[in-house]
């Protein structure tokens, strides 16, 4: 999974990440100084382990070296020994919490992202669940990088990776078959189109204009799987998407044999962040993940 990230973006990312948390002087260098110090990452919470990539490359603007322990995308009980960092102390320090956060953020969002595809799983639906684009500003690439983590789909990456074409798309074009048609030249062959639908009506509209997928957003369930067997039974190839107010306890009630794709937008919206810290120990001496008191 690491291998989808290039090193140049993950560099980048890190550098602009420490520089949000560090633009100035570095007032607690000169408490700790540059000898070489060694710590020790924990798991405090379970969950599923993401962003081994983003870790390491934080700490590797800091010229500190990261040694896992545990491989990503594996199940974390608390207390676990993830990871050992080691480099010069003021440098270990400045990374930590630009680090721990990105972590815990990242997999956090894989959690929640295997749980839902767990439960999923449960009801014998084989569709796909998704993420959306409903991303933290600055972290969407760690935030998709999380649902690929938890075996979700990350959905559109952004505007480019597929045309949607959303309710106010079809009031500024004019209505639904005017947007897909403008959709359907912009994407030409290389692209797919997507149209959020409100009703039956609508959905047959975009279907028929060239459609490739058809969101029925904010349907109920009762609603939304005679609407998908209706537009199903007239154009079998369309895709449909269920979205809006979806979330892990009422997941199963929008699985069923004719819907292709729901997607959660508190995947990455409303995700806890897992529990992680990251502990210094002398040389010689024995890691443990709380200070003794």
């Amino acid at each position: 999974m690491a291998l989808l990230l290039p090193a140049a973006t993950l560099a980048a990312l890190a550098d602009s990440w420490l520089r949000e948390d560090c633009p100035g002087l570095n007032h607690a260098a000169l408490v700790t100084g540059a000898a070489p110090a060694q710590a020790v990452l924990w798991a405090k919470s379970p969950g599923v382990l993401a962003g081994r990539p983003f870790f390491d490359a934080i700490f590797a603007q800091v010229n500190c070296q990261v040694s896992w322990f545990l491989p990503e995308g594996c199940k974390l009980v608390p207390v676990a020994k993830v990871a050992e960092v080691r480099g010069p102390a003021h440098c270990l320090l400045l990374g930590e919490r630009v680090a721990l956060n990105t972590l815990a953020r990242c997999s956090g969002i894989a959690s929640a992202a295997a749980a839902a595809v767990e439960t999923a799983r449960g009801t014998g639906w084989a569709g796909h669940v998704a993420g959306t684009r409903k991303t933290t500003p600055g972290f969407r690439l760690a935030e998709k990088y999380g649902l690929l983590v938890g075996g979700a789909a990350s959905h559109r990456y952004d505007l480019g990776g597929l045309v949607m074409v959303k309710d106010n798309h079809v009031v500024a074009a004019g209505g639904v078959e005017k947007a897909v048609r403008g959709a359907r030249q912009a994407a030409d062959f290389a692209l797919k189109v997507e149209v959020e639908c409100s009703s039956l009506q609508e959905a047959v509209q975009a279907a028929k204009a060239g459609a490739d997928l058809v969101l029925l957003d904010n349907f109920r369930p009762e609603e939304l799987h005679p609407t998908a067997v209706a537009l199903k039974a007239q154009f079998p190839d369309v895709g449909v998407e269920a979205s809006g107010g979806v979330t892990l306890d009422n997941l199963p009630q929008f699985c069923g044999p004719h819907i292709d794709v729901i997607s959660l937008g508190m995947l990455t919206q409303g995700a806890p962040a897992l529990d992680f810290s990251l502990k210094l120990f002398a040389e010689g001496t024995t890691p443990v993940p709380y200070a003794r008191k």
